[in-house]
């Protein structure tokens, strides 16, 4: 057993987008940094096995990119490189049970897959001098002091035939090994007292099927950005989105919640396209090459720990990204807070400056909740409209039925009238942008209730049996977060 010292140094599980924007992180601050990963590493943009969701659409949100581009200036230019299309001024359609919108994207944003995009970042992160990556090996357990109260590296284990274990110590360890994250039962193991997690059980499922843009459809690359249509929870229809990635390629998307999947067979991909409630995609696709079967990606249940309600956390060791939780990926929520997560540690790693602090760890663990919980309500908000999705968790803000038919009307009243200032702060919202207090307010809520005679009953069913005014029945009624994870946002 072959055992590494190195004073001043980080370990970082996992080489996903959260582990790599971690490691960015964390060498402004450490002597070195190493990234364990379970996977090889390919050659070029390529998908790696540990990691299944990979295939599927992913985009950032103009919260994530923001962050992206300050850790890493200039790397749209890379992503553009590698055939990557811009969004900028073209179309945006979408569709739901409320009626349609139809604008022109105004933001030059670079569209992708997630084998390029990582493989752009993970360049990034190779040039950083302080940075090692150590590919093809598990990490087995946490290695910590006598007392356990602080952890002190951890132990691999070599995926090749050898199987060769070595101890790696570290004054830092971080977990961003997403879905796979064992830090639940290491830190059992250990004699720590883990909550259950919360959980959404939303049994959703997704198809993704590739197709090759031939030389004179070209123009459609260049009048499209985005075509979504959205599910109806009522009828139970699919949500199919259609996208552009790079080199010519379109991607096309069937999504639900609740146990109903979409197919993999193409055949049967094609006529549920095809049964969309708008043709409007199948018109598209149906001139198209496909070079891909669809392939599906199916989540029985989406969680968020609750690591930050442990009465004792070990000393050296932080989690973030998809190990501390997860999301709907219809919502594109994943990889901005993993940036956000990636943020918030910069900010605690600048504030302690290299002392000492007790507890620090933990602290870094409330901070990043915080950052977590509007996410994860928003997700269950929205999932828990369709039949066969149930919470259970701690949280009583989650599920609760009069927020569900809130947020459901200011969806209404921004896309039927249409209300264009509604509408953009909705998604300012659901792309983590601003705070949800724009939205969850009294004032606000007012204002949208009393715009439909929908509203207007939920209104008077609050003031039935109780004397105070609204305002103050709603200031108690909206769920309510913290607004530090977004001031960074206004800067």
């Amino acid at each position: 057993m072959t055992t590494y010292l190195n004073k001043s140094k980080a370990i970082v599980i996992g080489g996903g987008m959260a582990g790599l924007m971690t490691a960015r992180v964390l060498s402004d601050h450490y002597g070195e940094v190493l990234i364990v990963e379970k996977d090889d590493f390919p050659s070029g943009p390529d998908l790696r096995p540990g990691t299944p969701q990979a295939f599927h659409p992913h985009r950032s949100t103009a919260r994530g990119k923001s962050i992206t581009e300050r850790l890493f200036p200039g790397y749209e230019l890379d992503l553009a490189a590698q055939g990557c299309p811009s969004s900028l001024n073209k179309d945006v359609y979408f569709l739901n049970q409320h009626g349609s919108l139809e604008m022109k994207y105004d933001r030059n944003d670079i569209k992708f897959s997630r084998a390029v995009l990582e493989w752009t970042i993970r360049q990034r992160v190779k040039a950083i001098s302080n940075v090692c990556f150590l590919p093809r090996h598990d990490v087995i357990r946490l290695l910590t002091t006598p007392d356990r109260s602080a952890v002190t590296g951890v132990q691999v284990r070599d995926r090749d035939q050898s199987k060769e274990e070595k101890a790696l110590t570290a004054d830092l360890v971080i977990d961003t090994s997403g879905r796979s994250s064992k830090l639940s039962a290491w830190l059992t193991d250990l004699g720590y007292e883990v909550p259950k997690p919360d959980l959404l059980k939303v049994s959703l499922g997704y198809s993704t099927r590739r197709y090759k843009v031939p030389s004179h459809l070209t123009h459609l690359i260049d009048k499209w950005d985005v075509i979504n249509l959205q599910g109806q929870p009522a009828s139970g229809t699919f949500t199919g989105v259609f996208s552009f990635i790079e080199d010519q390629i379109a991607e096309v998307l069937l999504y639900r919640p609740g146990g109903n999947y979409p197919p993999t067979d193409a055949a049967e991909f094609e006529l549920a396209v095809e049964q969309l409630p708008s043709r409007i995609i199948s018109e598209i696709v149906r001139d198209l090459e496909p070079i891909s079967s669809p392939r599906g990606f199916r989540i029985p249940e989406l969680y968020c720990h609750r690591y930050e309600k442990m009465p004792r956390w070990p000393a050296g060791l932080l989690v973030l990204g998809d190990a501390y939780c997860i999301y709907d990926p219809i919502f594109g929520q994943g990889m901005t807070m993993a940036a956000m997560a990636a943020e918030i540690l910069e900010t605690c790693l600048s504030e302690r400056n290299g002392d000492f602090r007790p507890n620090w760890e933990h602290g870094v663990l409330n901070r990043i909740k915080e950052a977590i919980e509007p996410a994860f309500w928003l997700n269950c908000t929205a999932d828990l409209r369709w039949e066969g999705v149930e919470y259970e968790g701690s949280d009583s803000r989650t599920g609760d039925a009069f927020s569900r038919e809130y947020m459901e009307l200011c969806l209404k009243q921004a896309t039927s009238k249409p209300d264009w200032q509604l509408y953009g702060l909705y998604w300012a919202v659901n792309t983590l942008s601003v705070s949800p207090r724009h939205l969850l307010n009294p004032q606000t809520a007012i204002q949208v209730l009393s715009a439909s005679d929908e509203g207007k009953r939920l209104l008077a069913e609050l003031k039935a049996n109780d004397e105070r005014s609204v305002e103050a029945i709603l200031e108690e009624l909206l769920p309510r977060f913290s607004e530090t994870p977004f001031e960074s946002a206004k800067k």
